[in-house]
């Protein structure tokens, strides 16, 4: 028991250290100065929209990527993928106004998803990078140009990923938290790793890549529910680098209430899974830098949760007066120290974007004890469903995610 005990400590310890780190090294990278230079030639992008019945949010979003300020040849690609709704009826609109916004009809076909639809696109067009954008997003007009710089005047550069932020953050409190999480999670981190190991990691909107990549690579993986971190290993393993712009910003809408948010995150980690047990099959996933990725990958989706289990049932153990295991350190501190790293990173991320507020701050205290603990079980119920299907021989399908309508929608 002790030797076990031993194990998992030493284990967490080490996670708690590289989250430490990543989050110093983020914090250095955002703080710095960034020189950029704009560039003689201004290569030519396919702007990507996966699309399905998304009338309530879609006007939005066409009519910020008609503001985009790129200087080279930019055309926008709606894809339409089976929409039941006023979808396609606002893109035609669209298309008719803007020579450049073209609506595609996508063909049906199986397994149905984002990747497919991706494919599709890539197929229909001709550029020298393509971007992709969540049909809830809305790109700041300069989105587009600081990616296209950054990866032109990087080395061995693959593409380059941008920031995404919450457009509905003021919501309620499930929106301010999923908030929180992105500066730190997709921002602090994603910067981090890229000061300190030269690796980003797409993002699955706001993300740019050479189309010369993808194709080498075989395009997407249509089986893959998360993308975005599948296609980030792929490229990886390829000795290619996916550059941090946190300069890059879009504006999507996040879920407003727990069960749109618990089936998109379940989705999420179910691609998560998939991409475990495509590692384990393939030792490219654990060469050169993509070991990191991998590594990262299990820590994250395996130890972790096993380490905050423990750290909750010591927790809770203690305050029911149970006498825990006899160790040199006591056990306490796992769930002591989960709690001061955590929090350290969300209170580092907002002060380093500049949202410092008594309400975030308030926030920032709870979510350990409250939005953390939600992922537990997001990642059992996430576990379950996968074995299932695998058991059974079937594929897991997509599951969009609900939008609502904003504000000035609704008066």
């Amino acid at each position: 028991m002790t030797s076990l005990l031993f194990i998992i400590m030493l284990f967490f310890w080490l996670l708690l250290i590289f989250y430490s780190w990543m989050t110093i090294s983020g914090v250095w990278f955002r703080l710095r100065k960034k020189e950029r230079k704009q560039l003689e030639h201004y290569p030519s992008v396919a702007l990507l929209i996966p699309a399905h019945n998304e009338g309530v949010v879609i006007a939005k979003t066409l009519s910020a990527m008609a503001r985009l300020e790129y200087p080279g040849k930019l055309d926008v690609y709606l894809l339409n993928d089976n929409s039941q709704d006023e979808t396609g009826e606002i893109a035609a609109q669209f298309a008719e106004i803007f020579s450049h916004i073209h609506h595609i009809k996508v063909p049906p076909g199986e397994p149905k998803g984002k990747s497919r639809v991706l494919n599709y696109g890539l197929s229909i067009s001709e550029s020298d990078y393509f971007i992709v954008y969540d049909a809830d997003n809305e790109p700041e007009p300069d989105a587009l140009r600081l990616l296209v710089e950054t990866a032109e005047t990087t080395e061995n550069a693959a593409g380059a990923v941008g920031y995404v932020k919450t457009k509905n953050v003021a919501t309620n409190t499930l929106t301010r938290m999923i908030a929180l999480e992105f500066q730190v999670f997709q921002l602090l981190m994603q910067c981090g790793r890229w000061a300190a190991f030269k690796l980003g990691s797409l993002a699955g909107t706001n993300m740019l890549l050479r189309r010369s990549v993808l194709e080498d690579a075989g395009g997407y993986d249509p089986y893959a529910l998360a993308e975005d971190a599948e296609l980030t290993i792929r490229l990886t393993a390829a000795g290619l680098r996916l550059p941090v712009v946190p300069e890059s910003h879009t504006w999507e809408q996040e879920p407003e209430n727990l069960k749109i948010f618990i089936k998109q995150r379940t989705r999420w980690l179910i691609g998560n899974i998939y991409l475990l047990e495509k590692s384990f099959h393939d030792l490219s996933h654990w060469r050169g830098r993509t070991f990191i990725l991998s590594v990262q990958h299990v820590l994250t989706y395996l130890i972790f949760i096993l380490l905050l289990l423990f750290s909750d049932v010591f927790f809770i153990m203690s305050l029911l007066g149970y006498t825990l295991p006899e160790m040199k350190a006591p056990l306490l501190i796992l769930w002591f120290m989960s709690y001061i790293v955590y929090t350290t990173q969300l209170l580092s991320a907002i002060v380093v974007d500049r949202n410092v507020s008594f309400t975030n701050i308030i926030f920032v205290l709870i979510m350990y004890f409250t939005y953390a603990q939600i992922f537990v079980i997001m990642l059992v119920r996430a576990f379950y469903i996968y074995i299932k299907s695998r058991i059974q021989n079937k594929t897991i399908g997509w599951d969009k995610t609900q939008r609502f309508k904003s504000k000035d929608q609704q008066t």
